[in-house]
């Protein structure tokens, strides 16, 4: 099970923080979220350019393995000031 977490407007246009999936062992986080995307809007957000991914707790890009027991984080870019 892969536990899927959302953040800032992510969180809020989707309306759910957090989800968990099975079966996506060895999966890119491109697949993931191209299956994600696939169920339409709201959820065609996460192909946008400018969403970050977290695998457990560390930036990657959408080429990494995701496994079972694995934390995804999909977030906007960080800004401040």
């Amino acid at each position: 099970m892969i536990r899927i977490k959302f953040f800032a407007y992510l969180r809020e246009t989707l309306g759910v923080s957090e989800m968990e999936l099975d079966g996506q062992d060895g999966q890119t986080i491109a697949a993931i979220k191209q299956a994600l995307v696939e169920k339409g809007s709201p959820w065609d957000m996460l192909d946008e350019q400018d969403v970050l991914f977290a695998l457990n707790q560390a930036i990657c890009g959408d080429d990494a393995i995701v496994n079972s027991g694995d934390e995804l984080a999909f977030f906007p870019p960080v800004t401040g000031g």
